[in-house]
């Protein structure tokens, strides 16, 4: 009688929920972004800030530094407020590195350094980027908001 091979078992991922958010007060000028984890009852809170930067690097540096605090590989779903990073890295990234990071009018892609960023967390991941109204009363959403002005308050205390 010989063995037969024992059928592999799936390692099931761990499933993530994150809510992220930027925030700026001047556009440029100090900016926060904000993030709320939540993972098999668990939650986590984050935020940071910068003093001279744009809102759409703040909407862009909420769910890289989210991602990047994931231990491991897991299902994420991400909820955002910003079509730009949504479109971003859903539908534009793939033309932009096509066409070495330039737009389809050749110019150079901003926030390129972010882009390239959240492209490479988003592989460690498998991710569903889901956009939600925002200011509407999604708590996610909201608690999200509140971190990313606490991202910026940090800044503006720092600055003093």
């Amino acid at each position: 009688m010989t063995d037969s091979p024992k059928p592999a078992l799936a390692i099931k991922k761990p499933q993530v929920t994150i809510y992220t958010d930027g925030a700026c007060k001047g556009n440029p000028g100090p900016g926060g972004w904000g993030a709320w984890l939540h993972s098999a009852g668990h939650d986590k809170e984050m935020f940071g800030g910068e003093a001279g930067t744009t809102n759409n690097r703040m909407e862009l540096t909420a769910p890289i530094e989210a991602l990047a605090s994931l231990k491991r590989s897991c299902d994420v779903v991400v909820y955002l407020d910003s079509e730009y990073v949504r479109k971003g890295i859903t539908e534009w990234i793939t033309n932009w590195q096509r066409r070495g990071w330039k737009t389809a009018d050749g110019k150079p892609v901003k926030n390129a350094d972010l882009w390239m960023r959240l492209d490479a967390l988003r592989k460690l991941h498998t991710v569903d980027w889901r956009w939600v109204k925002g200011h509407a009363g999604d708590p996610g959403n909201e608690r999200a908001d509140m971190l990313a002005n606490k991202g910026v308050a940090s800044i503006a205390r720092g600055s003093r």
